[in-house]
C-alpha cells in the first residue's frame, strides 16, 4: 500500500508596510497638529491662559448685565402700557359721570363747566408725568444696555482673536470699549426728532388731554 503523506499548506499574507507607514504619519501629524493648536499654545502661556479666563469671566459678567437690563426694560414696558390704560379708562369714567350730571342737573352744570375740565387735566398731567418718568427710565437704561452690548461685542472679538492666534497673540491688545468705536465712527443725529420718537407717549397723552377740554364742556352746556 502506498503511503499517504498529509501535506499542510501554509498561506503567508504580507503586511501592507506602505499602508502602515501612512497611518504612522497621520498619527504623527495629528499629534504635532495639536501641540501646535492655539488653544495648545494658550494652555502652556500663562499669561495668555490667564487672560483667556479674565476676559472668559469679563463675557459672563456682561451677559448677566445685558440679561438684567432687558429684564427691566421689559418691567418697564408693562408699567407705561398700564399706566396709558388708567389714563384711558379715567377719561372713560370722565365722560360717563359728564353725560350722567348734564342729565341730572340742566341749567347749573354749564356754569360750572371749568371745574370737572380742571379735574380731568390736573389727572391727565399727574398720568403724563408718570409716564414720562417711566420713559426716562426707560431710556436711560436703553442706553446703558446698547453700551453693554458694544463692549461686549468687543470683548467677544477679542475673544475669538486670541484663540485663532494662540501664543502669537499680543497681551498688550485690549478690547475696543463702546466709547471708542463710537468716537471712530461717524454718525448723523437728529436731535429733534430722536427726542420726538422718544417721547411720544407723553406728546399723545397731553394732546389728548387737551381735545378732551372742549368736547367737556360741551357736554355739559349742550343737555
Amino acid at each position: 500500500m502506498a503511503e499517504m503523506k498529509d501535506v499542510s499548506h501554509v498561506v503567508e499574507i504580507p503586511v501592507d508596510e506602505e499602508h502602515e507607514q501612512k497611518k504612522l504619519v497621520c498619527v504623527v501629524d495629528t499629534i504635532s497638529a495639536i501641540q501646535h493648536h492655539p488653544l495648545m499654545e494658550i494652555s502652556q502661556s500663562p499669561g495668555h491662559l490667564l487672560l483667556l479666563k479674565l476676559w472668559q469671566r469679563e463675557e459672563d459678567i456682561f451677559g448677566r448685565r445685558i440679561a438684567a437690563k432687558e429684564s427691566s426694560m421689559d418691567s418697564i414696558r408693562r408699567e407705561l402700557f398700564q399706566l396709558c390704560c388708567f389714563f384711558f379708562v379715567f377719561h372713560g369714567f370722565f365722560f360717563t359721570s359728564l353725560f350722567t350730571s348734564s342729565k341730572e342737573e340742566e341749567h347749573h352744570t354749564c356754569k360750572k363747566w371749568w371745574i370737572p375740565c380742571v379735574l380731568s387735566l390736573s389727572t391727565s398731567l399727574v398720568f403724563v408725568f408718570l409716564v414720562q418718568v417711566k420713559l426716562c427710565r426707560y431710556w436711560k437704561v436703553w442706553k446703558k444696555l446698547q453700551s453693554e452690548r458694544n463692549d461686549s461685542r468687543a470683548l467677544t472679538r477679542c475673544i475669538q482673536q486670541l484663540r485663532m492666534k494662540g501664543a502669537t497673540f499680543d497681551l498688550s491688545e485690549e478690547p475696543q470699549t463702546g466709547r471708542r468705536m463710537k468716537s471712530s465712527s461717524v454718525e448723523i443725529k437728529w436731535k429733534s426728532l430722536t427726542w420726538f420718537s422718544q417721547n411720544l407717549i407723553s406728546i399723545c397723552l397731553v394732546c389728548f388731554a387737551g381735545l378732551v377740554l372742549p368736547p367737556a364742556k360741551f357736554i355739559l352746556c349742550s343737555f
